[in-house]
C-alpha cells in the first residue's frame, strides 16, 4: 500500500481505514490536501474503499511485514516532530501549569507526535512489552522502541500501579502566543497505526460493571454479574501480576480489527483517535499530585474519550497557562461509546496536529470553548459535559445527570450565542433533533457529548 506520497507505510487500508471512518470518503480529499498532499487523497479513497463493511476488500491487507513505525522511521507530515521519550514523557499524570514544554511552536503550524499506548507495559502485564506481546503471537521486531524503553526505563516518577494513571502522555508543547483566557484549536490531520494490532483491557474494580472500593457489588447489579469475576479478583496480593485483570489482544486484518474467541472471531472497523488531548489546567506543585492524575478529564480536556475526535475532527479547550502547553496520549484504534469495560482498543498511533491560538473575544471558536471543552466534526457540533470538571480537587464526583445537564447548557449556550437561537426554542430543538451520548463512564468523572447536526442549519 502506499502513503501520500506514494511510498511504502505501515498498513494503508488500517490507516485509511480510520479516515473513513471519521470523514466519510468525500472529506479525505481536504483532509489530504490540508496535509500538504495533491497526490494522497487518491491513495487514499483507493485505500480506504476495501475497508467500508459493506464491501469486499480488493486490496487486502495480510499480515505481511508491513513496515512498523518505530520512533523518527517513516513519513512525518507535520512542521515539528515529537517523540515518546523516556526522559521526557509523563506516565500517569498530566503537565500543570507549571510545567517546562518540550517543544515550542508557532500558533496554525502542525506537529507530528509518535505516541505510546500503555497497554502492554503495564505493571500487570508484566511491565515488559517484547514478552507481553510474545505471548500473543508478535515478534520482537513489531515492539515498539519507545514502549520497551519506557517500560524499563523510565524514571521521572515513580511508578504506583493502584494510584498512578496508567497513560504515556507526550508533551508538552509551547503554542506562542496562547494566554489564559485564549482558546486553543486542535484539528486532528492524520491519526495513523504504529503496529497492526491493539489491547482492551478489563481491570478489577474498574469499568462499568466492577465492584466497589468497600468490595460491594455496584448498584443494580450482584456480585456474580461484576465483571471481571469477583472469583479471579488477587488485588489481595499486593502483585498486580496476580490481580487477575484481563487483556484481550485484537489484531489488524484486511484494515479492520480482529479479536479470537473459542466461538470464532468478531471484526470490526478501526477508529483511530486520542482518548487524551489536553491543556495544562491544575496549577499543582510537582509531578504527581492528585489533581493531575491522568485518568480524570477536566475544563482542560485530558482524557476526554469521544470517539468522534478522529481524523477531521476539531477539539476547542480554553487555555490555563501561557503557551497553553498542550499535550497527548491514550492512542485509540476504536472504541464505542460509553468505554464499557475500562479501556477502548489501545494501540500506538502516529498523529499530526494544527494547533492554532483563538484570542479571546474573537468569533473563530464556539463561544462556550472559551470556558468548557466543545468540539466539532464535519457533520455536527458537539458540546460536552462532565460530572466533575475540576478533576479530583474536592473530592470525585461520578454522576451522570450532571454531566447530561453541563452538555445539554452548553449546547443551549451555543445555540443562543451562536446560531442566534432563542433559549426556549433551541431547547425544544435539542431534544427534538440533537442525541445526547454517554461518552465514557470508566475515567472517574465521566462524560456526555452532544451532536447538533450542522445539515439543520442552511
Amino acid at each position: 500500500m502506499a502513503d501520500f506520497n506514494g511510498t511504502r507505510t505501515l498498513d494503508g487500508a488500517a490507516s485509511a481505514e480510520c479516515l473513513e471512518h471519521a470523514l466519510g470518503g468525500r472529506d479525505l480529499f481536504r483532509v489530504a490536501g490540508a496535509m500538504g498532499t495533491t497526490t494522497g487523497a487518491g491513495a487514499l479513497l483507493s485505500a480506504a474503499a476495501p475497508a467500508r463493511a459493506d464491501a469486499a476488500p480488493r486490496n487486502p491487507v495480510r499480515n505481511r511485514s508491513e513496515q512498523i513505525l518505530q520512533p523518527g522511521k517513516g513519513r512525518i507530515s507535520g512542521d515539528h516532530y515529537l517523540r515518546s521519550d523516556a526522559d521526557e514523557v509523563l506516565w500517569g499524570y498530566v503537565p500543570t501549569t507549571h510545567a517546562e514544554p518540550v517543544v515550542s511552536m508557532r500558533s496554525g503550524q502542525t506537529i507530528t507526535v509518535d505516541t505510546v499506548s500503555h497497554e502492554g507495559i503495564l505493571e500487570d502485564q508484566g511491565r515488559d512489552p517484547v514478552a507481553f506481546f510474545r505471548g500473543k503471537g508478535v515478534s520482537r521486531d513489531k515492539v515498539l522502541a519507545d514502549a520497551v524503553t519506557i517500560a524499563s526505563s523510565y524514571r521521572r516518577t515513580t511508578r504506583d500501579f493502584d494510584v498512578d494513571g496508567p497513560h504515556v502522555v507526550t508533551g508538552p508543547i509551547r503554542v506562542r502566543g496562547a494566554e489564559p483566557g485564549d482558546v486553543l484549536r486542535i484539528e486532528t490531520l492524520e491519526a495513523l497505526p504504529r503496529v497492526p494490532y491493539g489491547v482492551v483491557s478489563s481491570r478489577h474494580g474498574k469499568g462499568a460493571l466492577g465492584r466497589k472500593a468497600d468490595g460491594s457489588a455496584p448498584d443494580g447489579i450482584s456480585l456474580a454479574e461484576v465483571m471481571p469475576p469477583t472469583a479471579t479478583d488477587g488485588r489481595s496480593t499486593g502483585d498486580p501480576t496476580r490481580y487477575g485483570n484481563v487483556s484481550t489482544f485484537a489484531s489488524v486484518e484486511n484494515g479492520r480489527a480482529v479479536m479470537r474467541h473459542r466461538g470464532g472471531k468478531v471484526s470490526f472497523p478501526l477508529n483511530c483517535f486520542m482518548g487524551i488531548m489536553g491543556v495544562a489546567y491544575s496549577d499543582a506543585d510537582g509531578l504527581t499530585s492528585p489533581n493531575a492524575n491522568s485518568i480524570p478529564p477536566t475544563l482542560g480536556g485530558g482524557n476526554i474519550d469521544i470517539r468522534l475526535l478522529g481524523v477531521g475532527s476539531t477539539f476547542y479547550l480554553p487555555v490555563f497557562a501561557d503557551g497553553a502547553l498542550f499535550y497527548v496520549g491514550d492512542p485509540h484504534m476504536a472504541m464505542g461509546d460509553g468505554e464499557v469495560a475500562l479501556t477502548a482498543m489501545e494501540g500506538s498511533l502516529r498523529a499530526t496536529f494544527r494547533l492554532t491560538v483563538v484570542k479571546k473575544g474573537s468569533k473563530k471558536a464556539p463561544s462556550p470553548a472559551f470556558a468548557y471543552p466543545f468540539a466539532e466534526t464535519r457533520d455536527a457540533w458537539i458540546p460536552i459535559g462532565l460530572s466533575d470538571p475540576d478533576g479530583a480537587a474536592g473530592g470525585q464526583g461520578s454522576d451522570l445527570d450532571i454531566a447530561m445537564r453541563r452538555a445539554v447548557l452548553n449546547a443551549l449556550d451555543f445555540l443562543e450565542h451562536d446560531r442566534s437561537m432563542d433559549r426556549a426554542t433551541a431547547y425544544a430543538y435539542l431534544s427534538a433533533a440533537s442525541n445526547f451520548i454517554v461518552s465514557q463512564v470508566v475515567d472517574r468523572t465521566v462524560g456526555v457529548h452532544g451532536q447538533i447536526f450542522t445539515s439543520h442549519f442552511v
